[in-house]
């Protein structure tokens, strides 16, 4: 896999970089990982509610193609998006989307902090009273609230097309998170979007951005474990 650092890489143009690279690619073209930050956007996926951008002042909204709601990037958010032929990995979307999630997990527990998934919300969270403990979640519960006592720490977002992949994941490290009071987070009225410098972790991105594409790297070869 071809390893890119792009930098601070406008949105728009680095998901049009993405649609020519997975619309021109041959059979035996290697694999990419792009990693970049963006300046700010709020990027809506195919199936977004208009009602659940709440209020992007100068903020830009760009439509995608990807999956899920409404998110954010900016500056301070490692970015990172596997171009990957899956047909060539020899798994499927399903397994794919564990093993982007797995890498945030590793990621995080190289700093100290324990990474969770929720049940039928993508992305990776963290307990606001104790991010590097590691009970087990218990799981949603009928008529509570899934995310209570929870910040999202890193979002995920996927389009394949023609067994191949992009878009991906994105890791808050040390950002400007109010924007994200001004969306309903991955349409999720009231969802608590943390970084690593909220829960006490001071880090250089250029630190997480390494770690991440090492275990990127690791975890998306076919007979990864």
């Amino acid at each position: 896999m071809i390893v890119r650092d792009l930098g601070l890489a406008d949105y728009a143009a680095t998901y049009a970089a993405m649609q020519a690279f997975t619309a021109a690619r041959t059979d035996g073209q290697p694999d990419e990982l792009w990693l970049c930050e963006h300046p700010p956007v709020f990027t809506q996926g195919l199936a977004g509610r208009a009602e659940h951008v709440l209020d992007p002042g100068p903020i830009p909204v760009v439509a995608t193609n990807r999956g899920g709601q409404v998110t954010y990037h900016g500056p301070g958010q490692i970015v990172a998006y596997p171009l990957l032929d899956l047909r060539r990995a020899g798994y499927f979307v399903k397994e794919y989307v564990y093993r982007l999630e797995e890498a945030i997990i590793r990621t995080l527990a190289a700093f100290g902090v324990t990474g969770h998934r929720v049940a039928g919300a993508p992305g990776i969270y963290v307990r606001l009273d104790d991010p590097g403990g590691h009970a087990a979640l218990a799981g949603p519960q009928p008529g509570t609230n899934p995310f209570a006592g929870l910040g999202k720490i890193a979002a995920l977002g996927i389009k394949v097309h023609r067994h191949c992949t992009y878009h991906g994941v994105a890791l808050n490290v040390a950002m400007d998170l109010s924007p994200f009071s001004r969306i309903n987070p991955c349409g999720y009225a009231g969802l608590r979007t943390v970084d690593l410098a909220t829960i006490g972790v001071q880090v250089a991105s250029s630190t997480v951005r390494a770690v991440l594409a090492q275990q990127l790297v690791a975890l998306l070869a076919p007979h990864a474990r």
